[in-house]
């Protein structure tokens, strides 16, 4: 799963969660697989990313330390840090983990790096 995936996903659809983004990461396998460099794809990119969830994954991870905790109003002119976020955005993928609600604490498998999300009937709310 990349982290790009992980800024799109939310647990706010079981029943009595209102806060259910960002969920935690606690991965057991993490690898780093070369994606071509898209500057453009990048920067159109960020615009629909939730930064501070971006950032706290990849720290969570073992990959946001070269990431700065807010984004400069110039962050499009620096390539260096593009290629940071490039690299945490769409190289780093959890393989093997779980993705933890920061309100009920609900587990989320993730396995061969895809995130099982179902719910419990049970769970789901109306």
């Amino acid at each position: 799963m990349k982290l790009l995936t992980h800024n799109m996903l939310t647990s706010s659809v079981i029943k009595g969660v209102t806060k259910g983004f960002p969920l935690k990461i606690v991965a057991s396998k993490v690898e780093v697989r070369e994606v071509d460099y898209n500057e453009p794809f990048i920067i159109k990119t960020l615009s629909k990313v939730d930064w501070p969830a971006l950032h706290q994954a990849a720290n969570e991870v073992g990959y946001g330390e070269d990431l700065p905790i807010e984004l400069g109003e110039d962050f499009q002119k620096d390539e260096t840090l593009l290629r940071k976020i490039h690299n945490a955005l769409l190289q780093v993928d959890i393989i093997e983990g779980e993705l933890v609600c920061p309100e009920s604490g609900r587990k989320f498998p993730i396995s061969n790096g895809i995130p099982n999300m179902l719910l419990s009937e049970h769970e789901v709310s109306s």
